[in-house]
């Protein structure tokens, strides 16, 4: 185990402290991939945990070789601003299915706010993975 610590050590951009960074420029909006990531040596911390990081969204574009923090990425967007989406309101036996514009962009899980078609009026609703949005009231 001490040999592969040496080993670690010595290698060419081996990392005294440090953690993951952009291995190419990130424009804001990218999903990130194991290929968009390596280590890099710096004093200030970020992530270190690879799987915190991939599957993530950019917040802002993140430049080559910069450290990678939580805040600049947030979860994928499902729903974009201004989006033509399906509405799902359901109680009970009752369903209804419309359309809505969206006032907002949304992740998965996340409520934003979504203007009914054909009625227009604003609703709160919830995205769902697929990019349905379950209204709430």
């Amino acid at each position: 185990m001490r040999a592969l610590v040496l080993i670690l050590a010595l290698l060419p951009g081996a990392v005294h402290a440090g953690g993951l960074g952009a291995a190419r420029t990130l424009p804001a909006g990218s999903v990130i991939g194991a290929g968009d990531l390596r280590v890099v040596d710096t004093d200030r911390p970020g992530l270190t945990d690879p799987s915190a990081a991939i599957g993530m969204q950019t917040r802002i574009t993140i430049y080559e070789g910069r450290p990678l923090h939580a805040n600049m990425l947030q979860a994928p967007r499902v729903v974009g601003r201004n989006q033509i989406v399906r509405l799902r309101f359901q109680r009970g036996g009752l369903r209804i299915d419309t359309e809505g514009r969206a006032m907002s962009d949304g992740a998965a899980g996340e409520l934003i706010r979504v203007m009914n078609m054909g009625s227009r009026s604003t609703v709160t609703a919830q995205v769902l993975p697929d990019g349905t949005l379950a209204v709430l009231n």
